[in-house]
């Protein structure tokens, strides 16, 4: 009987915002802007040098920080043409945006364009917290994944000790000029879906969380 995939996969679930690794730690991930560094000039280079510099040394805990290339998804875009294009009276310019929809999706084709996408990892270790007897912390090691689930409480109190470093992690990079949101629990499903099934995920769009769960 062949071994499903999930068994190799080291997520135990999504939730709430979070991802629950089976071994009970946990990880936020935040989808971050670009900054154009090329068309900095050399004192703007250098104040983004040093905000970075002083961003890494602020740290005291890993994070990792993820570039993803994706083919560029004009489907969106393509629909609001199609649908501008039907509501019109001026053939001259239905014409026009029938033309540009062509030329559009043929280049595409021709170059697969590619659009970059930034992410940054943000761990918590559970068992690492200070004020826990031994006890406890040999429990939450045997049973790591199955404790988050039965308490909700402490879920939530791991969650907001891990807000606090995604706090000071998104005031460093606005500092850099760097804007950054906390992917929810549909868009870490979507973005692990893309990474794990490249082809299906530029054609099939994720809808319904159950669908996606992964194997406890």
């Amino acid at each position: 009987m062949p071994i499903p995939t999930q068994k190799y996969v080291k997520i135990a679930e999504f939730r709430d915002d979070l991802i629950v690794m089976q071994e009970g730690t946990l990880r936020a991930v935040l989808i971050c802007s670009s900054v154009n560094f090329a068309l900095k000039s050399e004192d703007e280079q250098s104040a983004l040098i040093s905000a970075y510099m002083q961003f890494l040394n602020s740290l005291d805990f890993n994070i990792q920080i993820v570039i993803q290339s994706r083919k560029l998804d004009i489907d969106n875009y393509i629909r609001r043409l199609k649908e501008a294009e039907k509501k019109l009276q001026n053939e001259l310019l239905k014409n026009q945006i029938i033309g540009y929809i062509d030329y559009i999706q043929q280049l595409i084709e021709m170059q697969e364009i590619m659009t970059k996408k930034f992410f940054i990892i943000v761990p918590f270790n559970p068992l690492g917290a200070k004020n826990k007897s031994f006890w406890q912390r040999l429990k939450e090691t045997i049973f790591p994944v199955e404790l988050i689930k039965v308490k909700k409480e402490t879920l939530a109190k791991y969650k907001e000790e891990l807000n606090l470093r995604i706090s000071n992690i998104q005031g460093n990079l606005q500092a850099m000029g760097v804007e950054s949101r906390v992917l929810d629990t549909q868009g870490l499903i979507e973005l692990f879906f893309n990474v794990y099934n490249p082809i299906t995920g530029q054609n099939q769009k994720v809808t319904d969380l159950s669908q996606l769960q992964l194997e406890k």
